[in-house]
């Protein structure tokens, strides 16, 4: 059985990620991205899947953990009856290999210390062909099956049953290293990793990059915390930036609402880009953008919502039946097949946060601005469609509020970059169209009987997504109409004080199920609240949301609030974003105050 989800921390090196248990278990790694097969699946369902365990004998021994300061080198201190030991886990930065190293380090007395490893390529369908090989005085256990391979290095495992184990005790002062490097199964295994210079060397890159960091002055060890899982969600090679760690966690538990997020939104990618840029990482704009120019390269016609994290344009959903999902939540789902689907909303974020690096200093190339141009004429052309909207619904197309307010949104920021910064375009043709986006949205996304903006047109249902409004323009937090919204928003979404993205029971979104609160819907609402004056019940708000970070300040997309579980996929890219964004607004609000 795998652990609750709040239970798992990150460990990662800017290419693929591994999520440690408490009990000292890896039960998810994809070797070598985030995208690839899982080596270790136990996440999605059992000891089968394959996991690696390294953790004191005694089933009495209890564990605190921690980082090192501003990294992803996770300390977990054991305390037994009989003496206390450190396992540190990491996955090394910068030699573009995909190890994983574990240091069992004796603290005080002697801990007998039990290792379980259970290698299953291809997603738990592959059990490898296992053997030992001699290496210096020693042996190295070398798994392959199909494309995969990885080598173990450490004290000698012992096959049982499709397991390898050991067990040994460590004293004050021992020091017992593991370590496994995946490499392609053609090729001969990678030499030994220097565990001691490794650590050393990781500490110090994110140490570094750690300390670039501006944060507020308020809620600024949240903020630190999740602009490094921000960064640790982005492929260090391609720029692309993953919108979570894991598949198929889901939004009920026991549900079939269960998504593959290892893939690029350019939604979730952009709004990342803003947080980075706006706390000192303007370097970070480069590199996405990069990103950007290669994966919609070609007809703007065929822009995507999503890629690869190289771009990749074929995300093909299918199903695994040999994983039982998380605690039986089924299916598991490998791919994503929103990639097919049209969502206006796009174009608002990508020229939004596009917009804020060149705010921030962050040039033109000879290509970046051509490419906006491109995607401007492909809103020109498209704008008036129905689509499936911010939460990808898979019911009927709607013309969605919030998609049209991102296409204003779109339009907006194209005409600044004429007027502020001397760019070409048709700026009289945008401003015509964007004033005609405006009054569509007034005259049809608006419902004078409720007071509020509408989810979509035709309905007086509201959604959550309407809180971004204010955050790209298009009313004042202030407005009486936001307002209107905003109190529409807590009388049907709220569920034990946090918000849900919309009724699910509306049947909008074309599926079977309900889900959790959505984080990030409640940290806009702080936001809205900082925004609007409401500072008190902003940081109220905020004080219970960053309250559901896990001991290592890890959030997943959503909470059961009667128990205070993580739900859904783990580390949440937008869960984080939003977190920083609620957190500078009650700065701001303060510093008015």
């Amino acid at each position: 059985m795998p652990l609750p989800i709040e239970n798992y921390a990150l460990i990662g090196d800017l290419h693929t990620g591994c999520l440690v248990g408490t009990d000292g278990s890896i039960d998810w790694l994809c070797l070598p991205r985030f995208d690839s097969a899982s080596t270790f699946g136990a996440l999605l369902g059992d000891h089968d899947a394959g996991r690696w365990l390294v953790a004191p004998t005694d089933a009495s021994a209890t564990s605190t953990r921690r980082y090192v300061d501003d990294t992803f080198v996770l300390v977990t201190r054991w305390t037994t009856p009989t003496g206390v030991v450190e396992v540190t886990d990491l996955m090394p930065y910068g030699d573009r290999r995909a190890d994983v190293v574990r240091r069992v380090t004796g603290v005080s007395g002697t801990v007998t210390m039990h290792v379980d490893l259970a290698i299953r390529f291809g997603y738990g369908t592959a059990i490898p062909w296992v053997r030992q090989v001699a290496e210096g005085d020693g042996t190295a256990l070398v798994a392959t099956a199909g494309p995969d391979a990885v080598v173990v290095r450490g004290p000698r495992l012992t096959a049982t049953d499709h397991t390898h184990e050991t067990e040994f005790d460590v004293s004050p002062g021992d020091v017992v290293d593991f370590s496994l490097t995946w490499y392609p199964s053609h090729r001969e295994p990678p030499t030994a990793v220097d565990v001691s210079a490794r650590i050393d060397e990781t500490v110090a890159w994110w140490q570094e990059w750690a300390s670039r960091c501006t944060a507020p002055p308020v809620y600024d060890r949240e903020v630190h915390r999740s602009l490094l899982i921000l960064r640790a969600l982005t492929n260090e090679d391609t720029g692309g930036i993953v919108a979570a760690a894991t598949t198929s966690l889901p939004e009920q538990f026991g549900g079939s609402r269960n998504w593959d997020y290892r893939y690029v939104w350019l939604r979730d990618a952009s709004m990342t880009l803003q947080a980075l840029i706006l706390h000192g990482y303007a370097e970070e704009a480069d590199r996405w953008r990069g990103w950007l120019l290669r994966a919609i390269a070609g007809d703007p016609a065929d822009v995507q919502i999503m890629y690869g994290l190289a771009g990749e344009r074929y995300l093909h959903e299918s199903e695994l039946e040999q994983l039982p999902g998380y605690d039986g939540a089924s299916p598991v789902r490998i791919g994503n097949a929103a990639y097919k689907q049209y969502q206006g909303d796009i174009f608002g974020e990508v020229m939004v946060a596009l917009h804020e690096a060149r705010l921030l200093g962050v040039a033109e190339t000879e290509y970046s601005w051509p490419l906006q141009r491109a995607l401007m004429q492909y809103v020109e052309d498209n704008w008036t469609r129905p689509d499936n909207g911010i939460w990808e619904i898979r019911g009927d197309l709607k013309h969605f509020t919030h998609s049209r307010v991102m296409i204003w949104a779109a339009l907006d920021r194209a005409i600044q970059g004429v007027e502020q910064f001397g760019l070409d375009g048709p700026v009289e043709r945008w401003r015509r169209l964007r004033d005609e986006v405006r009054d569509e949205i007034e005259s049809k996304g608006w419902d004078a009987s409720t007071g509020a903006f509408t989810q979509y047109y035709g309905t007086d249902e509201v959604d959550a997504s309407l809180l971004q409004l204010p955050q790209v323009g298009f009313v004042e937090a202030d407005d009486p109409r936001m307002l209107g919204t905003v109190a529409a928003i807590e009388r049907d979404l709220m569920h034990d004080g946090l918000l849900l993205r919309y009724r699910t029971e509306s049947g909008v979104d074309g599926l079977d199920g309900a889900e959790n609160p959505f984080l990030t819907c409640s940290f806009w609402l702080a936001e809205q609240y900082a925004a609007s004056g409401r500072v008190d019940d902003a940081v109220e708000l905020m004080d219970r949301l960053v309250g559901y970070c896990n001991d290592v300040g890890m959030l997943s997309e959503e909470i059961e609030v009667a128990t205070g579980r993580h739900v859904g996929n783990t580390p949440q890219a937008l869960s984080h974003l939003a977190l920083v964004r609620a957190a500078d607004a009650i700065a701001k609000a303060r510093a008015r105050a």
